[in-house]
């Protein structure tokens, strides 16, 4: 076997960052694109006018609104690893993106406030975190504000989101008085300095043991005897760390600081990578697929449109799950069942590309779409026809009827309304018996009708109306070949059919749902499609 391949496969880690909008994500994630090289400083969203935005926000409207819409894909090298980083959308409207994104990580940072603790758009992706068993971190932020007990938000973490915690450091204090964090394996007390400003800085640190007389002399005796009582308490109350536990995404490791401030990064980064596993081997219609034993193979996990306005093209986010990739290199379809060529290979820094001459197991590529792809393809080589696990697709909880301003644009409307569903930010469904004459729009959060209707006028130069209508549920039929419009009962239901002709019904309420099922033996409803 090659052992440049098995080297270069090994040194892989790659992550999603998870949190609830303005936990600091975005500014985390710049901290460790800091510590990597890959940016020399960090820029931030909700800055003034002339300041940089995030190096991971690209499109005008998050520009605009000082929100993560899309999720990037962001690699850098440390300390001898290759990291790659799926930022996902805060923003819980936009949390649809943020399934997919997690279906192609091997493990989650998850990024809490330390006045708010857990909130509800982390309870929704750490959910999926947890049907897919993977590795959670817990990053505890902004310590250097005012924030809950520490215990409080330890036990919120194992109450709300049912996972074990163990703290691998703990904080002396918080807000004016945080003086800093406390390695328990080193017994190293790294103190604080807060800066004026995030940028580039980085926060003061000296390093002390913590038997030493300066650092009670530094701490004060209050809060210093304070600190001894709770290190006491956590050596005998928390959970032990056991890796196995980790991996398994039963306990998850916690770690204390200040994104802002640069404070506690680099400590969590090297203990986060050193626990976390290289891509490991994943779940197909063939059994698991080795990374490292099995030729190139992937999926694809995101289709973004129109990245670029000069480009005017679809780009296709490809998770590689085994082997080695190579520019040129011919790959068989399954859903089309043909072979193809992957053009333009790429990897991007938001909107900055990078052309690929190859790529590794555990690496995120962005391939030329000619309208071929479709989210949870696979794609094999080495004569190899599997398919992996399809993602699921969730049932939207907004409904629109979408209305065209201009007849003579048709053809643009269509093509933009099918191409953003084809993204996976929008479900559009058409009524059953018509063509698209009348397209429905679903989305997860109502934020996405903005965008939607933003991108139609800027990207493809249509002008809409959006209706609502008085739906609040939609079902799959999980038997596509019933005929919906021989079921009983249906006289409230509207039936819509989605992009692949499969059926679904509208219910404007759970009792109409229940009545429909009663009245109809042997129909089964399904919440959520894998594709």
């Amino acid at each position: 076997m090659d052992d440049k391949l098995r080297e270069e496969i090994n040194r892989r880690r790659t992550f999603a960052i998870i949190s609830h909008p303005d936990a600091g994500k975005t500014t985390l994630t710049e901290k460790f694109l800091l510590f990597g090289g890959a940016i020399n400083t960090a820029g931030s969203v909700k800055g003034k006018a002339n300041s940089k935005y995030a190096v991971s926000d690209w499109m005008d409207i998050e520009k605009e609104r000082g929100i993560s819409v899309t999720s990037s894909v962001l690699q850098f090298n440390y300390d001898g690893y290759c990291i790659n980083i799926l930022d996902t959308p805060g923003h819980q409207d936009f949390s649809e993106d943020t399934y997919r994104t997690l279906m192609a990580a091997d493990s989650a940072v998850m990024v809490i406030d330390a006045s708010k603790g857990v909130e509800a758009q982390t309870i929704k992706l750490f959910k999926v975190c947890v049907m897919r068993h993977i590795p959670i971190f817990t990053f505890i932020n902004k310590m250097d504000r005012d924030a809950r007990d520490t215990f409080e938000l330890l036990d919120d973490i194992e109450t709300v989101l049912g996972i074990k915690t163990c703290p691998v450091n703990w904080p002396i204090g918080s807000g004016k008085e945080f003086k800093g964090v406390y390695d328990r394996k080193t017994k190293i007390v790294s103190t604080f300095q807060a800066i004026s400003t995030g940028g580039a800085k980085k926060a003061e640190e000296t390093d002390y043991h913590i038997d030493d007389e300066a650092l009670k002399e530094l701490v004060g005796p209050y809060l210093f005897d304070q600190f001894n009582e709770e290190i006491e308490l956590i050596d005998g109350a928390t959970e032990e760390m056991d890796i196995e536990k980790v991996r398994a995404g039963e306990l998850s490791p916690v770690f204390f600081g200040s994104a802002l401030n640069t404070f506690g990064i680099e400590q969590f980064l090297n203990y986060f990578l050193k626990m976390t596993t290289p891509p490991i081997g994943r779940n197909s219609s063939e059994g698991i697929i080795d990374p490292v034993t099995e030729p190139f193979s992937a999926f694809v996990f995101k289709i973004q449109a129109n990245m670029n306005k000069a480009h005017r093209d679809r780009i296709a986010f490809m998770r590689i799950c085994s082997g080695k990739f190579e520019a040129g290199m011919e790959v068989y379809h399954a859903a089309s069942k043909r072979k193809i060529k992957l053009s333009q290979p790429q990897q991007l820094m938001a909107q900055d590309r990078k052309i690929v001459d190859e790529a590794y197991a555990g690496d995120v590529i962005g391939v030329f779409d000619p309208d071929l792809f479709s989210i949870g393809d696979t794609l094999t080589t080495g004569g190899k026809k599997f398919e992996y696990e399809g993602i699921p697709t969730f049932a939207p909880e907004h409904f629109c009827r979408v209305v065209q301003l201009n007849s003579m644009k048709r053809k643009q409307f269509v093509k933009g309304v099918t191409q953003i569903a084809q993204e996976g930010a929008i479900q559009i469904f058409q009524e059953y018996t018509a063509g698209l004459s009348e397209i429905i729009v679903g989305v997860v959060g109502v934020l996405q009708f903005d965008v939607l209707k933003y991108r139609l006028e800027n990207e493809y130069g249509c002008e809409i109306r959006l209706e609502p209508i008085p739906y609040n549920y939609i079902r799959w039929v999980k038997d596509p070949t019933i005929d919906v419009t021989k079921l009983k009962r249906v006289s409230d239901v509207k039936k819509v059919k989605d992009m692949k002709g499969n059926p679904l019904l509208l219910f404007a309420n759970e009792w109409v749902i229940d009545q429909v099922l009663q009245h109809n033996e042997g129909l089964e409803l399904e919440e959520f499609r894998k594709n």
